[in-house]
């Protein structure tokens, strides 16, 4: 085994002593239990409301990147039945430079680009399936000078002038997750904290009677049999009082028969 590795009998990680689980104190157990324990959970809440507020932004995202090019398959639609080519220039300029999007064009029934937002036309937004099944809307994942971008597909008069592409940068829907993930997991772990810090004063006050059982029966060991047994509740530690001055008891009558005889 490695230096920078642990095991349960106790050895060196990075060069320091590691204390070994069973030469640990009670206090140390359990509140190393909880801690880990509380850390599993916290985890798995970070995880869980991640996936939860990615899936509900990349909806969000897809709802609107599909507004868009519905609202642009709408106003488009004119200017390409009259092939004004000047007006659907401007109005795909004009959406290509809405907030998040990363770039806008038309398709033409036989695949040809009619407008684009990007001149000249990016070649790897350039896809030999994009004239099949115009009349049908779709999205996809695209790459735009070594960024992603997520596009919507909306056919144009159902297909029959072609088709609207939209693509949002990716990069704002990770902004987005960030923005609301942040605070989350900064909740999450003060939360831990709190709980670490609950968790090893609880176990202070929990091992207490079970101390001062220790250092009684220490007292009783030397042969100081007057010393009194604190009885603190009723439960298994009180219990475990209870048979200790049964025993306390015990030993002083036999030490007494044993001093009369």
């Amino acid at each position: 085994m490695s230096q920078e590795s642990m095991s349960m009998d106790g050895v060196k990680v990075g060069g320091l002593a590691a204390v070994p689980w069973k030469a640990a104190g009670l206090r140390w157990k359990i509140s190393a239990s909880f801690s880990a324990l509380l850390l599993v959970l916290g985890s798995f809440v970070i995880g869980v409301v991640y996936y939860l507020t990615d899936s509900a932004l990349r909806r969000q995202v897809e709802l609107r990147a599909s507004a868009i090019a519905t609202n642009l398959s709408d106003a488009a639609a004119g200017h390409v039945a009259r092939k004004n080519s000047l007006e659907l220039d401007a109005l795909i300029a004009k959406y290509g430079r809405l907030d998040g999007v990363a770039y806008a064009f038309i398709i033409g029934p036989k695949g040809d680009v009619i407008a684009s937002s990007l001149q000249p036309f990016p070649a790897e937004l350039k896809d030999v399936s994009l004239t099949r099944n115009q009349r049908v809307a779709s999205s996809r994942t695209t790459s735009l000078r070594g960024q992603s971008a997520y596009e919507t597909r909306v056919p144009l008069l159902d297909g029959q002038l072609g088709a609207v592409h939209v693509g949002l940068w990716a990069e704002s829907v990770h902004s987005e997750v960030r923005a609301t993930i942040l605070p989350i997991v900064a909740a999450v772990a003060l939360c831990l904290v709190i709980g670490v810090a609950l968790s090893m004063a609880i176990a202070g006050k929990t091992i207490r009677p079970i101390l001062d059982l220790k250092a009684t029966a220490d007292e009783i060991s030397r042969g100081r049999l007057d010393t009194v047994v604190p009885v603190q509740s009723n439960d298994e530690v009180g219990e475990l009082a209870r048979s200790l001055e049964r025993m306390r008891a015990s030993l002083k009558a036999a030490m007494s028969r044993l001093n009369k005889a």
